[in-house]
């Protein structure tokens, strides 16, 4: 279960990178058509710009969620920590020796 959730997470920061790496390219876009003129084009511009802000509110809403979501467990896992100490030795030591078993393989 703490696999999947830190699948979901990734999962989560690669599209907030990839939605940033989308306005940067939308706003370089709009910069190097700035000197072009028409009546479309000016029209699609607006409809961009518009567009832009809201994808900047939404990334910067998503980062917000990804943060809470991500100081919400680490207060559950020290929690955890505090209230079964002796497991959670336990559970490091175990991890700790697989991590070892599978280094030690190559």
């Amino acid at each position: 279960m703490a696999a999947t959730s830190e699948q979901n997470h990734a999962a989560k920061e690669k599209l907030v990178a990839d939605f940033k790496a989308v306005v940067a390219d939308t706003e370089e876009l709009l910069k190097l058509t700035a000197g072009q003129a028409g009546d479309k084009l000016s029209d699609v511009r607006g409809r961009l710009s518009e567009r832009l802000v809201g994808a900047k509110e939404r990334l910067a809403d998503a980062e917000h969620a990804l943060r809470e979501n991500a100081r919400k467990v680490a207060h559950a896992t020290d929690d955890y920590v505090h209230a079964h100490p002796w497991q959670s030795v336990g559970i490091a030591a175990g991890v700790a020796f697989l991590l070892g078993l599978l280094s030690g393989r190559r």
